[in-house]
């Protein structure tokens, strides 16, 4: 079990705290909802952690494998709903990997990345294609 412990600093603004590590993360309200956009925005995290997500899983795939992803990239569009309640409709992801398109652990890789644990906790009607670019 992990603690993380956030603290409202005003204006919109937090600061969350890591238990184990103590590392923060400043947040912010996005400009489209009252904030300034001057840190990562509450929705924008669960986004990073997509992205952070698929690029921790296959790296530890990729050890197993014998692998080295050094220099892999992941970006993850959030798109917001345009209708109310405000929410997150989709979470398209690009992966660029440092490897050839033959790869023989190519298909592990990519079926690690789609099944990451923030993919398998996200609700199925948050769209989340990911397109998979081996540029090796």
């Amino acid at each position: 079990m992990v603690q993380v412990s956030v603290k409202y600093t005003g204006d919109l603004h937090c600061d969350a705290t890591h238990g184990p590590s103590q590392a923060k993360i400043p947040t912010d309200a996005p400009t489209d909802n009252k904030g300034k956009g001057e840190a990562f925005s509450p929705t924008d995290l669960v986004a990073t952690a997509l992205a952070t997500c698929i690029s921790t899983t296959m790296g530890i795939k990729a050890e197993d494998l014998g692998v080295d992803l050094r220099g892999m990239t992941v970006s993850v569009q959030k798109e917001m709903s345009n209708d109310p309640p405000r929410r997150i409709v989709a979470l398209p992801s690009e992966v660029h990997i440092p490897l050839a398109p033959d790869n023989p652990h190519r298909e592990v890789l990519e079926q690690t990345a789609l099944n990451c644990p923030v993919h398998k906790s996200l609700p199925p009607e948050i769209h989340r294609p990911t397109k998979f670019f081996w540029e090796g």
